[in-house]
């Protein structure tokens, strides 16, 4: 048989993942369909979805790396596939393995591709977010086929996600090709002789039940004291790096309390598929005792079963549907007392052990993966014959060149104690010391680039900023302090009231995103700390702050009522003014435009999505258009931003320096709320109007950004650029390029 020449997109080994295992096994079998091994087949490749957080060396056969959190990765990936002699492109899709919310990065690799492509949904959602909903809808609309592992999937694709059934594929998990044999050749190489052996293998971490599977052994210990359990499997990376080992330690420690410690066997390592095969056939049983319904495949049962062995499991759709008609048993979920019924069926009954195993050898052979290999070659070559999908979108001729975000000069800005406020040039200068004001606006960078890009080598940085937070804070007063002179000692009392509510935005941001409770809980104890003094603001800009940064905390607690209720107190205030001051020609609610007036915009925006079911977004909408409008060279086109000389007074002249990039920063962001409110595509445009403006699109056709020291000059002024590189605006710049980044601009 011919097979079409592909690519699998996919995570890759080393990498510890369960899609990567898959991967390598298909497309190792789609390989040996032309007669040749994975490695030295230019006709099978493989595009690696890498955490950079990971050091791997990846074989041959991974022709192209994508860094899973860099957007652009994506539609690099996809214009090297589009010159690349690959025939069709097959897509191994499970949420957490792309970058982005609900993994929507690979939209954009769909978006600029142009060729067939099929893709193996490994998780579908009976109840999706309307993010996940979104983003396996379009996955499919982009993809000629669609290959699903359960049955049930295809109902669940057509009726919850619309789709098309034509182009839904039905192809079970591969299974490796083992002969029906007797366990007992295989023991003794474990010294396991004599003994009747229950297997689970996998990577271990929670929400898999195996406390329920320690349980129902211990149950049966008395009357069956030749049963083992033994547990195969690595503890899951992420697992492992947020918590350790403490799931494997309460594992064992649980079967030392029911007595079985000398029963239980862990294997804590992730092994070859030669060795696999081996613990599977030394097996007796297998059990899967997952705790919940909602899992559409399972690997590790299909394996178990290819090898012929009997199973016990809970009732999980896909176990439902490989188990039926007798080859293997299904117990309640979570219930230990009919897990240990079900064994001891096995246990008690010679007649029904063989007869389920023979079953599901028998049913496993259409399984195995060289007739799995055959049946993907088969759908590679429909959609060959379809042709590749038409996308919705074109690139433009010609795109804006978004430099790679690079922190070199915010580290350099950056000691012991926190972020220096000013440079001269691009060195520190000292004398200036530190502000609450710019580690606030540092913390809200990092606890963002970290969601964003997962990169843990940042945290130290967070852990610096937040900590400068911390020391600032002034208990008597409830108020956060400002300036710190760099001989350590602070200047202030209390800051300003914008200083307050940034801080707070910065702390709401680390609290969504923190890398682990500690920090979560340091954040939020700083917050609920600061939070009765807000209600006596009176500046607009602080009421900004305060409706962003307890709508964020929103996010992870919605149950807050004392936070909500000042979300919509200072939302009604900041709409109110508006509507008090506004006019026709000056949609503004103060009569003076002064520095960071975007951030007003964004607020409003977010203000009318929380009061008044919405209907006030037009009002923060309105105010962004007049906002930028004003500050457009009405010549070249440019944004030209108010100075901060003379501002800009109602019925005066705007001033047209110094130009700060501070108040860029902010209408970009404020037209990134916009463009996530209402998806119109003028907000996009706007952004990049905005983002060029760092790179000479403005009032003097001079670049701020400095691509040989990484940092941001500090503005425009009437002699040209200002050549210091601050706090204020690297961290403008570089919020900037994340915000660019997210959309993939």
């Amino acid at each position: 048989m011919k097979c079409p020449s592909a690519a699998f997109i996919s995570t890759a080994l080393p990498r510890m993942c369960g899609i990567a295992t898959f991967t390598n096994y298909i497309a190792s079998s789609v390989s040996t369909i032309s007669g040749m091994p994975l490695e030295q087949n230019p006709k099978v490749k493989i595009v690696a979805l890498h955490n950079p957080a990971q050091s791997l060396r990846y074989k041959n056969e991974v022709e192209f790396i994508i860094r899973q959190v860099q957007k652009r990765d994506y539609i690099e990936a996809a214009d090297f596939l589009n010159i690349s002699p690959v025939d069709v492109v097959c897509i191994q899709h499970e949420f957490g393995i792309f970058g982005g919310d609900d993994g929507r990065y690979i939209l954009d690799l769909l978006d600029n591709l142009r060729k067939p492509t099929v893709t193996t949904f490994h998780t579908i959602l009976q109840t999706p977010t309307p993010g996940q909903k979104e983003v396996l809808t379009k996955v499919a609309e982009y993809s000629n086929y669609v290959i699903v592992i359960a049955e049930k999937a295809k109902k669940m694709l057509k009726e919850i996600y619309g789709v098309d059934e034509s182009k839904i594929v039905h192809i079970y998990h591969g299974v490796p090709d083992v002969p029906f044999m007797d366990p007992n050749f295989y023991k003794d190489q474990f010294n396991f002789e004599g003994k009747k052996v229950l297997l689970t293998f996998g990577l271990i971490s929670p929400g898999k039940g195996i406390e329920n599977a320690i349980d129902a052994v211990a149950l049966l210990k008395d009357k069956y004291p030749q049963l083992i359990y033994v547990i195969l499997g690595a503890t899951h990376p992420e697992v492992k790096r947020q918590t350790g080992e403490s799931y494997r330690l309460s594992l064992q420690k649980r079967a030392e309390d029911q007595g079985i410690k000398d029963r239980v066997y862990f294997f804590d390592r992730f092994v070859s598929d030669e060795q696999l095969i081996e613990f599977l056939l030394m097996a007796d049983y297998y059990i899967t005792p997952y705790p919940h319904k909602e899992q559409i495949s399972s690997g590790t049962l299909s394996f178990a079963l290819g090898c012929g062995k009997a199973i016990v499991s809970t009732p999980y759709w896909y176990a439902e549907e490989l188990l039926g008609d007798g080859r293997g048993l299904l117990a309640e979920f979570n219930n230990p007392k009919d897990m240990a019924e079900k064994l001891e069926r096995f246990l008690s009954s010679e007649v029904e052990y063989t007869q389920v195993r023979k079953k599901a050898y028998q049913f496993g052979r259409k399984m195995v993966w060289r007739e799995i290999a055959h049946q993907y070659a088969n759908t590679f070559q429909m959609a060959v014959e379809r042709g590749a999908p038409v996308r919705s979108s074109k690139k433009p001729a010609t795109a804006l060149i978004v430099p790679e975000l690079n922190l070199e000069h915010l580290l350099r800005m950056t000691d012991d104690t926190g972020i220096y406020q000013h440079c001269i040039y691009s060195a520190p200068w000292r004398e200036h010391g530190y502000t609450t004001d710019d580690n606030a606006r540092a913390l809200r960078f990092i606890m963002r680039y970290y969601g964003q890009y997962k990169d843990e080598s940042v945290l130290p940085l967070a852990y610096t900023y937040l900590s400068f937070i911390q020391s600032s804070f002034n208990p008597q007063k409830k108020r956060f302090r400002n300036g710190f002179s760099y001989d350590r000692k602070w200047l202030d009392e209390i800051g300003s009231e914008d200083c307050q509510g940034r801080v707070l935005a910065a702390l709401a941001d680390t609290l969504v995103l923190a890398p682990n409770p500690s920090m979560a809980c340091l954040a939020k104890e700083l917050f609920d700390s600061a939070l009765e003094s807000l209600s006596s603001f009176i500046s607009p800009r602080a009421w900004a702050w305060v409706i962003m940064a307890t709508d964020r905390y929103l996010k992870k607690f919605g149950g807050a009522r004392e936070v909500r209720e000042l979300r919509d107190r200072i939302s009604l205030k900041l709409i109110e003014s508006f509507e008090k001051n506004a006019t026709e020609d000056w949609l503004w609610c103060e009569n003076t435009l002064t520095y960071d007036n975007a951030r007003l915009c964004k607020a409003l925006i977010v203000a009318g999505l929380v009061t008044d079911k919405g209907e006030k977004v037009k009002l923060g909408l309105d105010s962004l258009r007049w906002l930028l409008k004003i500050q457009t060279n009405p010549v070249t086109g440019n944004l030209s931003i108010i100075g901060n000389d003379e501002w800009y007074k109602k019925g005066g002249i705007k001033s047209q320096f110094d130009q700060q990039p501070l108040e860029v920063a902010a209408l970009l962001s404020a037209c990134h709320e916009a463009y996530k409110t209402t998806k119109e595509k003028e907000w996009l445009d706007e952004m990049k109007r905005c983002f060029s403006w760092f790179l000479g699109a403005n009032d003097l056709n001079v670049p701020l950004y400095d691509f040989s020291t990484k940092g941001c000059c500090d503005g425009l002024t009437a002699s040209g650029v200002s050549l210091n590189q601050g706090a204020e605006s690297t961290l403008s710049w570089l919020g900037a390029i994340l915000r660019m980044n997210e959309e993939g601009l």
